[in-house]
């Protein structure tokens, strides 16, 4: 989608303009973020969700550099050098705690962004290459907060690592050796260390480069907004700067404190106290879990308590809890609906909410003692995962009669969106999204 009436950038004063002339840089900054981008007038906070994930990556990698600094890849001396940062480096305690705080801050921030575009159905064309660049971001961020989870070497450290790796070794022929190829070795040791430090300081600047393919692509088509309407002409539009700049300035503004408040008072809440004991392979933790936002992926691994056809349990789970995720790819083609926003279409609205609703309890169920009942509602919390995505939305978006949409953006602002309300009806035809 192009922008025929944003207006042409030229720089004023000798030193700008001697600039773009040799590396334009002040036009790059200003077709991207600065009054030379025309974004929808409609956005809501929810928008501010992909600035505030940029800014916690930056805020990983900043303090993750200078904590490489002072930490000891070496099964002998990791967990001592993660003490030593916290007690004898200058504001250690502060780096470290902010890392930490940080990865939490990183995938609150992210997996808010997600249900965001699913509500608003972001992941529709044209913007299904945004989508899919996102979840690849989501899973790279993953590997990267595992490898990460791995480098204090306590205990949950070092069972998490055995553990999940090991699940490797259920898939035919290669698993096991995949799974020696990722450790170094047959068991978590140094190699395994070596190799996962170095992954977990390189793979940020990796999410970093493909954040900036992210936002390139996204200005391609431009911002989604809550009407799902497309872009009709300069009405329909603000400049981004100053107005979502100071939006964004306001959203970054409570992160941070919420940020400082977790990392001030109460830091090691979202942690597990055993990563405070040295790692230990003769002493199994009585249940071990990953980090709290891995707990959903983890529910499903384990809801797969019986061997089917063929196939051993353990593959199952391992399939499913990837497949989970690698599913999200083909989200732009499971939902057929010509309308976006999950405002105007009611029966997908309450599905969506249930989803919601089943994502946090499968997270509940991955932190719990696996009991008989915990297992049960593991399993039942799993089909409706995949059946949601695989069955009933694409159902939902053939039978679904849609609310009338607003002809413009403008429209929706100035009359108000509450068209949610309206009755089921043809009075105002609903309109595909502008291709």
């Amino acid at each position: 989608m192009s922008f025929p009436w944003a207006e042409n950038y030229a720089p004023k004063h000798p030193l700008t303009r001697y600039l773009d002339e040799k590396l334009p840089l002040p036009r790059l900054i200003y077709n991207a973020v600065g009054a030379g981008y025309p974004v929808p007038r409609n956005l809501n906070y929810f928008w501010n969700f992909g600035v505030l994930s940029g800014v916690a990556l930056v805020i990983q990698i900043i303090t993750g550099i200078v904590l490489a600094m002072h930490y000891h890849a070496d099964a002998g001396g990791a967990f001592n050098s993660v003490e030593s940062i916290m007690r004898d480096v200058n504001a250690g305690w502060f780096l470290r705690y902010a890392h930490a705080t940080g990865a939490s801050m990183f995938f609150i921030v992210l997996y808010t962004h997600i249900f965001r575009g699913l509500y608003y159905g972001s992941y529709k064309p044209p913007r299904e290459v945004v989508w899919l660049l996102g979840v690849v971001i989501f899973l790279l961020t993953m590997a990267t907060a595992f490898m990460g989870y791995v480098l204090p070497w306590g205990q949950m450290s070092f069972w998490g690592a055995q553990v999940i790796t090991g699940f490797f070794s259920a898939i035919p022929v290669v698993g096991e050796g995949i799974r020696v190829w990722l450790l170094g070795g047959y068991a978590p040791d140094a190699a395994a260390l070596n190799r996962f430090f170095s992954l977990h300081y390189l793979l940020p600047f990796v999410i970093f480069g493909v954040i900036i393919l992210h936002i390139w692509a996204l200005h391609i088509p431009g911002s989604n907004n809550p009407t799902g309407v497309e872009v009709k002409g300069p009405a329909d539009t603000v400049p981004f700067h100053p107005y979502y700049t100071a939006k964004d300035g306001f959203g970054l503004g409570v992160f941070l404190i919420v940020f400082a408040a977790i990392m001030f008072f109460i830091p090691n809440y979202l942690g597990h106290p055993d990563n405070y004991i040295p790692a230990n392979p003769l002493s199994t933790p009585a249940h071990i879990v990953p980090e709290w936002y891995f707990l959903p992926f983890y529910a499903i691994l384990k809801s797969f308590t019986a061997n089917f056809l063929w196939i051993p349990a353990k593959l199952w789970g391992v399939l499913a809890m990837f497949g989970s995720i690698l599913l999200h790819f083909f989200l732009p083609w499971l939902d057929r609906s010509p309308v976006r926003s999950a405002n105007y279409r009611p029966l997908y609205k309450k599905f969506f909410w249930l989803l919601v609703v089943d994502v946090i309890v499968l997270g509940y169920c991955g932190g719990a003692h696996p009991s008989n009942t915990i297992v049960i509602v593991s399993q039942i919390c799993t089909m409706y995962y995949f059946a949601h995505f695989l069955l009933i939305l694409p159902l939902v978006s053939m039978i679904e009669r849609p609310l009338p949409l607003p002809n413009s953006i403008s429209e929706s602002v100035l009359h108000g969106e509450a068209q949610e309300s309206a009755p089921y009806g043809v009075a105002t035809p609903v309109a595909a999204p502008a291709e």
